[in-house]
């Protein structure tokens, strides 16, 4: 299970990672014309702060694993990547943009899956 624990952790955090530099590098208006429509919704600041949230929960679903120092961020990075897919399905939900709530409920069955994992009998 350990093993599942570090795959599923991996491929949010390079998910999570991308998605957030993205928001981070670009603008908000190139993010709505390449089909992040949802942005325009958002003011700039808020499109970076998601994108700034993103970027540390991936970072703290393996750093502190990696690094064996304060390892309890790893399922807490983990509860908030899950919170944080709860707020995109809503957004998308409004929006009725069906593909991208889909999107959003595996990426939150991932999260919750790393917290349940890493906060329970799997833990560091």
């Amino acid at each position: 299970m350990n093993i599942a624990l570090w795959i599923v952790a991996g491929v949010l955090a390079v998910a999570f990672l991308g998605a957030g530099l993205m928001k981070l590098a670009q603008p908000r208006e190139k993010l709505v014309e390449s089909g992040m429509g949802w942005a325009g919704d958002f003011s700039p600041g808020a499109v970076k702060a998601i994108g700034a949230l993103e970027v540390l929960g991936a970072l703290g679903l393996i750093l502190p694993a990696v690094f064996d120092v304060a390892t309890v961020l790893v399922p807490l990075a983990a509860v908030g990547l899950a919170l944080t897919m709860v707020g995109a399905i809503v957004v998308h939900a409004r929006r009725k943009e069906t593909p991208m709530v889909a999107v959003n409920v595996v990426l939150l069955a991932l999260a919750v899956f790393v917290a349940w994992g890493r906060f329970g009998d799997y833990s560091f």
